[in-house]
């Protein structure tokens, strides 16, 4: 005895309709959406450039620092005035001579 098939009601396949979509849309929404997987690594690489950046000026900090305290009132080294004043104002002792 062969039964006739029945067809999904019309509730069944509006439930089953729903769930793809939401599915769909929370798949969607965790791999590209604003908190997804794509802009999470985006800010990663983000991160290590700005790392990479920071450590960089922190280097030129340090630099800076040590100039500084070489050339305050309170420690002054010689050989870095004279390198400073040769280079900014482009003086020269009496016994160079200058080769361009």
């Amino acid at each position: 005895m062969a039964h006739p098939r029945k067809r999904p009601s019309l509730t069944v396949l509006l439930y089953t309709g729903v769930i793809v979509t939401l599915g769909g849309y929370f798949t969607f929404a965790a791999v590209q959406g604003e908190y997804g997987l794509f802009r999470r690594l985006q800010i990663e690489a983000e991160l290590s450039e700005l790392q990479a950046v920071s450590g960089k000026l922190d280097e030129d900090l340090a630099v800076m620092r040590n100039k500084t305290l070489r050339l305050s009132d309170t420690y002054l080294d010689l050989d870095l005035l004279d390198e400073q004043v040769r280079d900014v104002l482009g003086y020269l002792r009496a016994d160079e001579i200058v080769i361009r």
